[in-house]
C-alpha cells in the first residue's frame, strides 16, 4: 500500500535549503520514492498555515519510505533540511486500489 510523506516548513536559510535540494533528489529516487507535488506559497482555502512550504512525497510502502529516510544517504542532508527550514514532516497511508 502506498504511503504518502508530507513535509510542511518555514524557509528561514535559504542557502542551505539549496543545498539540501541540490542533494535531495538522487536519494527520493534511489529510494523508490517520487515528489508528487511542491508549494512554498500554497492557497489556503481553510484555516491558517504556520508553515506554508509544502512537499508530498509517495513511496510505495512505509518500509520504503523508512528505509530512505533512514538510509545513510539521507540522513547526511538532512540536517541541511532541519537546519533551514523548521516545520514537519507526517506520513500518511494510501487507500487500497479498489
Amino acid at each position: 500500500m502506498p504511503v504518502y510523506a508530507i513535509a510542511q516548513g518555514r524557509v528561514e536559510d535559504r542557502a542551505m535549503l539549496d543545498r539540501y535540494l541540490a542533494a535531495v533528489m538522487p536519494t527520493i529516487v534511489a529510494g523508490g520514492g517520487r515528489i508528487l507535488g511542491y508549494e512554498e506559497n500554497p492557497e489556503v482555502v481553510e484555516g491558517t498555515v504556520a508553515y506554508p512550504r509544502t512537499v508530498i512525497l509517495e513511496f510505495e510502502s512505509a518500509e520504503a519510505f523508512r528505509a530512505w529516510y533512514d538510509s545513510d544517504a539521507y540522513q547526511a542532508i538532512l540536517p541541511f533540511r532541519l537546519g533551514s527550514t523548521p516545520g514537519s514532516l507526517i506520513l500518511l497511508r494510501g487507500l487500497p486500489a479498489r
